[in-house]
């Protein structure tokens, strides 16, 4: 079977790989796919066996190779107004619309529609190709590829992450931490709120710690930082408690995140956290023992940090000409990689602008950058 990267993402962008949905149906379309081309290809399961991730190695098992790495899983459509059917690519005026089309199931049908041309070429270097599960609520998926793909020996000179960039070589963004605050109070009359514990308004306080934090780090943020902003973000994106205006809220859960530049750590601002939490718990018990705060740490993603004359940016400027300097605030599975001791980059084709947006698209010009792209790798590991 060969397609090309159109016809490929046509078929990846065909499956609904929502997160809260299980990415098996395409997984075992890139398995079959590969290995009716002769390539061998691992299964990584998630624990309860509902998603998977897969790898597979094209070329000589030698060190030194490349990573391709895409995720495979797409955010919700409910709610969004889509001009045409989102699991059906279109194409109007040089664009390809449809879920995941820009993230990132095009750097994915790029990667899987070249693998005849990899297999045609005398690769001196293997490009590893890695596709993962549930990279859009936490990169779940890749904590356990990365792992497993060491396990077996690779041992990649740089990692591709093919998040879109516009095919720029983007050498560093932010690390996320995301959180769940519950918090359990005392329900009386709202007229003796002096003897209950409002859980509302113990959320609230805890909500403006953000705010007062985040202000800390805009006020002692470097200008030389190349982030936007130039510092580390805290954000509460959804709050939901109470059952009437007249009753002190007896639960409240609000879900929370931070977002770390390049050398703040997150488990750092998770136990500031934590201890306003313990003060104001202290507080919340005295007035009624049986209240409390619980909180949750759902996800927490490392930073990609700049690397110093780091092998994977080299080849992606090489690749590219690209002589930029690129960092962005969004995160990816980069930091994963480069945890593992790998150099990793950024650089793939499309607007990061149309991600997660209605009517989601990729324009063919950056298809093709990104085809042309790959197509230079393939070049470079036969050299």
């Amino acid at each position: 079977m060969t397609l090309t990267p159109k016809e490929m993402l046509a078929k990846l962008v065909s499956f609904n790989t929502e997160s809260q949905r299980s990415n098996l149906e395409l997984i075992h379309f890139c398995r079959d796919y590969l290995a009716s081309l002769g390539v061998e290809s691992t299964l990584v399961p998630s624990e309860d066996g509902e998603k998977a991730n897969l790898y597979a190695t094209v070329g000589p098992k030698v060190e030194g190779g490349v990573v391709l790495s895409g995720h495979t899983d797409v955010v919700p459509v409910a709610g969004q107004d889509w001009t045409s059917d989102p699991w059906t690519l279109t194409e109007r005026d040089g664009k390809l619309y449809g879920r995941g089309a820009c993230d990132m199931k095009g750097f994915d049908a790029i990667a899987l529609a070249l693998v005849p041309e990899m297999l045609k070429a005398p690769l001196k270097r293997p490009v590893h190709i890695a596709l993962s599960y549930d990279e859009e609520v936490g990169c779940l998926g890749a904590r356990i590829l990365v792992k497993a793909m060491a396990a077996a020996g690779i041992k990649p000179a740089a990692v591709i992450v093919g998040e879109p960039s516009m095919m720029q070589v983007v050498t560093g963004h932010k690390g996320g931490t995301r959180m769940r605050t519950t918090v359990k109070g005392h329900a009386v009359h709202s007229s003796r709120v002096d003897v209950g514990v409002p859980a509302v308004m113990i959320a609230g306080k805890l909500i403006e710690w953000h705010n007062q934090t985040m202000a800390e780090n805009k006020a002692r943020a470097s200008n030389e930082n190349p982030f936007e902003p130039p510092y580390s973000t805290l954000h509460v994106g959804v709050v939901q408690g109470g059952t009437a205006v007249n009753i002190t809220a007896e639960h409240c859960v609000f879900s929370h995140e931070v977002r770390v530049v390049p050398g703040d750590e997150g488990v750092d601002f998770v136990g500031r956290y934590k201890a306003r939490v313990a003060e104001i718990e202290a507080e919340m018990k005295a007035i009624a023992p049986e209240t409390g705060i619980t909180v949750e740490i759902t996800s927490a993603t490392p930073p990609l940090a700049p690397e110093q004359d780091g092998a994977a940016e080299a080849l992606s400027r090489r690749l590219t000409g690209d002589n930029g300097s690129h960092v962005v605030a969004y995160g990816t599975e980069g930091g994963l990689f480069q945890g593992e001791g790998w150099s990793t980059v950024v650089c793939g084709p499309g607007d990061i602008a149309q991600a997660h947006q209605p009517d989601e698209f990729i324009t063919i010009a950056q298809l093709e950058a990104g085809t042309a792209f790959v197509r230079g790798l393939i070049a470079d590991l036969s050299r």
